[in-house]
């Protein structure tokens, strides 16, 4: 009996509007399902409503910062995140990594560089449909 793979979904959890487009715009191409989240209590909400395959999130926004990055490994074991900042320092970023963050990108980010990073850590999770 074939199954059926469950949907690829991407978590976008960004407060700003435009970026939070942005993101969603460049992504989208990858043939993922895409969330949005707009503060870091809406990004949980959505951890459990849509179980997403990947978390793609800022790190500064309302409900936001390492202990939300904590709680979204806790309700999301296993699933790679991907944290963004504009207000990067080496100790934050060794924070981050220590709780489980995949990969971290300081603002203003590279777009091949991320899109590159999310491509990698959903792999297999594409099914080889990859632009």
């Amino acid at each position: 009996m074939l199954q059926e793979r469950p949907p690829v979904v991407l978590l976008i959890a960004e407060d700003d509007q435009d970026m939070r487009s942005l993101l969603c715009d460049e992504l989208w191409d990858l043939g993922v399902s895409i969330r949005e989240a707009a503060d870091g209590d809406e990004a949980l909400r959505s951890v459990l409503d849509a179980r997403p395959t990947l978390i793609l999130t800022d790190l500064r926004m309302p409900a936001g910062g390492l202990d939300y990055i904590a709680r979204l490994r806790t309700f999301a074991p296993g699933v790679p995140i991907v944290l963004l900042t504009s207000f990067g320092d080496p100790k934050t970023k060794a924070d981050a990594l220590a709780i489980g963050v995949e990969a971290y990108f300081d603002k203003p980010v590279r777009l091949s560089e991320l899109k590159g990073t999310v491509r990698r850590l959903l792999g297999p999770a594409l099914n080889g449909k990859i632009d």
